[in-house]
């Protein structure tokens, strides 16, 4: 990737889609944790996540760092996710409805330039079907669609929106043991259109967010969590392949967990970035709470 490239990817790195066109994605790569698969009862609920990102290297197609002189990304998010599960019944589950607010502060520095912007993100709705197996054994099959409401100018080097539309069929199993193993798993097709501000698309990509724990007995999970992303197509600038544009990464790190068993609980994990390609290379830490009403 020439460097040239490389700044046109930085124009839009964002919280929650860490790089850009030609190396990022409109799915909060790494957001999940334990319990993703088990929606709970019916009922209507509010999730608050929290999210710092920070990164100081763009890696290239090869795995080398760019080296943009001065490159850093600070990220911070507060995201406000409502989740209605009802009471009707599809195919033995029942049906849940969903939308995702994030509220962005962002900064971007690379080669003595440096811009900051706050305010609302890209929004994301999106509908399933929960299933519960058994008391230990939950899936979800859904589809989420990320709306371009954010803040986007092409000519801004920090943009907290990507300014395209993705589709997003998903697949989530958790397996909770109150005295044991714990394991979850999402997986998610991300399916983008068009910017058409620059004429570009970027590839159609794979996310599995994953995370492994032991629980305590006394309410709290321990383990690991992260994620890998995988880019499937190359991005097209003009409707013509942009060669060796596809990201990829590998996320890993601690993970915990407390549920008082009456219906709230949190999640916090930290993960760092490695095998990265065309994307930025950092660490992510990130909260996560379960409100019931």
């Amino acid at each position: 990737m020439t460097r040239s490239a490389a700044f046109a990817l930085l124009a839009t790195a964002a919280c929650l889609a860490h790089a850009t066109e030609g190396g990022g994605s409109t799915y909060p790569r790494g957001v999940e944790n334990f319990r993703v698969g088990a929606v709970p009862p019916p009922g209507v609920y509010l999730l608050g996540y929290g999210n710092h990102y920070a990164a100081d290297k763009f890696i290239d197609g090869q795995g080398d760092n760019a080296g943009i002189p001065g490159f850093k990304v600070r990220a911070t998010a507060a995201v406000l996710r409502g989740v209605w599960s009802t009471k009707t019944e599809v195919m033995g589950g029942n049906l849940v409805f969903h939308s995702i607010a994030p509220l962005v502060n962002l900064k971007v520095s690379a080669a003595g330039n440096s811009q900051s912007k706050s305010g609302l993100g890209d929004i994301t709705v999106g509908t399933g079907v929960a299933f519960h197996h058994s008391p230990q054994l939950h899936t979800v099959v859904g589809l989420d669609v990320s709306l371009p409401t954010g803040d986007y100018d092409q000519s801004n080097l920090a943009n907290i929106g990507l300014n395209y539309l993705s589709v997003q069929p998903l697949f989530a199993v958790s397996r909770i043991d109150p005295n044991g193993l714990n394991a979850d798993l999402k997986l998610t097709l991300n399916l983008n259109r068009r910017n058409k501000d620059t004429d570009y698309r970027s590839g159609n990509e794979l996310f599995a967010d994953y995370s492994v724990g032991w629980r305590l007995g006394n309410g709290w999970t321990v383990g690991v969590g992260g994620h890998a992303w995988q880019q499937l197509a190359n991005d097209q600038s003009g409707g013509a392949d942009v060669a060796n544009s596809k990201t990829r990464a590998f996320a890993l790190g601690p993970s915990l967990k407390y549920d008082n068993g009456k219906g709230w609980f949190f999640t916090a994990k930290l993960q760092r970035d490695m095998a990265v390609r065309n994307s930025t290379q950092g660490t992510a830490f990130w909260l996560k709470t379960s409100i019931p009403f």
